[in-house]
């Protein structure tokens, strides 16, 4: 895994993470499909936020 596919992206609408590592199986992208390899009208599935609307994901330290 590289890390354009192990970087997440969150929605900052309403939360959503994009993990490469699933894809978005519901809009037919497939598992391993890095975030920047997204359509450009790649819209999130809980909100239908604009891909600009993500930022990459940092997750916190437990």
């Amino acid at each position: 895994m590289n890390a354009a596919t192990a970087q997440k992206w969150i929605c900052m609408s309403c939360g959503d993470i994009y993990d490469p590592a699933e894809g978005d199986p519901l809009a037919g992208i497939a598992s391993g499909t890095a975030f920047e390899d997204l359509p450009d009208d790649y819209v999130c599935p809980i909100c239908g936020a604009r891909k600009s609307d993500y930022e990459p994901y940092v997750e916190e330290a437990a």
